[in-house]
């Protein structure tokens, strides 16, 4: 079993190295930390779905200009501090399922302020907001599977 701080390490360590994808197995247990940029697309048919892998130098063109555009559509974030996953595991927004949430848009936090729970491999993983300020956005829904490095929460800093 890996310990919450060896699994940090290492994504800290694949984060300042030019390896891409790590596989560890250790007592049974299996680790694999994998570098974000791959693009997938999964062509849907009535028949059983197929999944293409495109390499991010073939992925279309046309993909990086949308992507450039539509931060303009939405509302101005510079200048907000965003309060990133620090692995994969499901993002849960409350200690519990009847428990009021951690923290709500508007609500002050410090740095030492749990604002959200990530289960990893069963294991419940608090996530401090490590900044102070107000919330102004919660960016996924409560159980929803998230990815190392997604934006969970935007923070206005004080």
């Amino acid at each position: 079993m890996f310990k919450l701080s060896e699994i940090k390490e290492l994504i800290k360590l694949v984060d300042q190295t030019s390896v891409q994808e790590l596989e560890i197995e250790n007592e049974g247990t299996r680790l694999a930390i994998r570098k974000p940029g791959r693009t997938e697309v999964v062509n849907v048919q009535t028949a059983p779905i197929a999944h293409t892998y495109v390499p991010a130098a073939q992925a279309p063109i046309a993909a990086p200009a949308a992507a450039e555009t539509a931060p303009a559509a939405g509302p101005d974030r510079s200048g907000l501090h965003p309060i990133a996953s620090p692995m994969v595991g499901t993002f849960y927004r409350a200690p519990s399922p009847d428990a009021p949430s951690f923290v709500n848009a508007g609500d002050k936090v410090h740095e030492k302020t749990v604002v959200c729970i990530l289960e990893a491999m069963k294991l419940m993983n608090p996530l401090e907001a490590e900044v102070k300020g107000e919330i102004v956005e919660i960016l996924v829904e409560n159980g929803q599977l998230v990815e190392y490095g997604q934006p969970l929460f935007l923070v206005k800093p004080e």
